[in-house]
């Protein structure tokens, strides 16, 4: 019903509405405040690049800092990635991701960077303070933020914005009525707008990212195979927006028997997916959801791992700017 409310095929949005005002308001109070100092914003002494979304929901920006990370190491950055950890729980912050760190505590996103990369990574809720443990760890020359546009107490020197080409702004109202943080007036202060996959719409100024699937990966064995290779498959996912990957899987011809959704960050239990299929069958996945399952796994489970596509402009650009 949500998704039917932010798209605006309900009009029960209408009914949210005075609480959005609300909403807005406070967000431009806030703004207001970090903008004439009486919130104080702090500058990390290193170039920080944040990734982010004006509306709730899986827009395709945790591949885009996969992406940026490989782009920046091949030109031979040292890089440090920073998060909130969303979905994670723990007793203290700030937090150094380690390959033993669950996503419990620090949350999927985290973990998938950090599997997928290798780089400095740390978790808190302010932002600047997992900054701070990098720096003091670390040699580092860029920080990027996964997430963390409307977080302004850590001051950016490049702001990325990613929209979902398909879902794009929904119906434009704030949150509740709507999926927005922030209206669509703050694009015309970022650096860059990437669009994630095809759009019927026309962004000005845009650059246009594909999410190419690659080697499917077993869990448990680490063993890689085409996923079109894969028979009998029972595909899951608990992310933003399931049926993109469930679309995925069918324009790269997967032997596709059932798809399930999930809600985005699931936690997952072994007694939970033991259900979906049998051993003879395939149980897929995306890489965000797999991080979770790594202590139960089953040898007939397997995660399809994404790579963010974009011009080599967007890079070069990009590039220049930091110099």
């Amino acid at each position: 019903m949500i998704k039917k409310i932010w798209s605006g095929e309900s009009k029960l949005y209408w009914l949210l509405v005075p609480f959005s005002i609300l909403y807005g308001l406070v967000v431009f109070i806030r703004k207001t405040l970090y903008r004439l100092g009486i919130f104080k914003s702090w500058q990390a002494p290193v170039p920080v690049i944040v990734v982010g979304n004006l509306s709730v929901g899986g827009n395709g920006k945790t591949p885009v800092v996969v992406y940026l990370v490989e782009q920046l190491l091949a030109k031979g950055y040292c890089i440090g990635v920073v998060s909130r950890g969303y979905g994670g729980k723990s007793a203290s912050y700030p937090i150094i991701v380690t390959d033993k760190t669950p996503a419990c505590i620090v949350g999927d996103e985290p973990v998938l960077v950090y599997q997928r990369t290798k780089v400095p990574f740390a978790v808190a809720p302010k932002r600047a303070d997992a900054v701070k443990v990098l720096l003091e760890n670390y040699p580092i020359d860029i920080i990027i933020t996964d997430d963390g546009l409307q977080h302004y107490s850590l001051k950016r020197d490049i702001e990325i914005v990613v929209v979902d080409g398909k879902r794009g702004f929904g119906n434009g109202w704030y949150l509740p009525a709507g999926p927005m943080r922030e209206s669509t007036s703050r694009l015309n202060d970022i650096d860059y707008l990437i669009i994630n996959g095809d759009s019927n719409k026309a962004y000005a100024n845009a650059y246009s990212m594909q999410l190419v699937p690659i080697d499917a990966i077993n869990i448990l064995t680490k063993e890689h195979k085409p996923i079109n290779q894969l028979v009998d498959v029972c595909a899951i996912a608990g992310i933003g927006d399931p049926s993109r990957f469930f679309t995925m899987l069918e324009k790269q011809n997967v032997d596709l028997t059932k798809t399930i959704s999930f809600v985005d960050h699931q936690n997952y239990s072994k007694e939970q997916l033991l259900k979906l299929t049998n051993s003879n069958q395939t149980l897929l996945m995306t890489e965000k959801d797999a991080v979770k399952c790594v202590k139960f796994a089953q040898s007939n489970w397997w995660y399809l791992p994404i790579n963010a596509v974009l011009p080599t402009q967007f890079i070069e650009n990009l590039l220049n700017k930091i110099n």
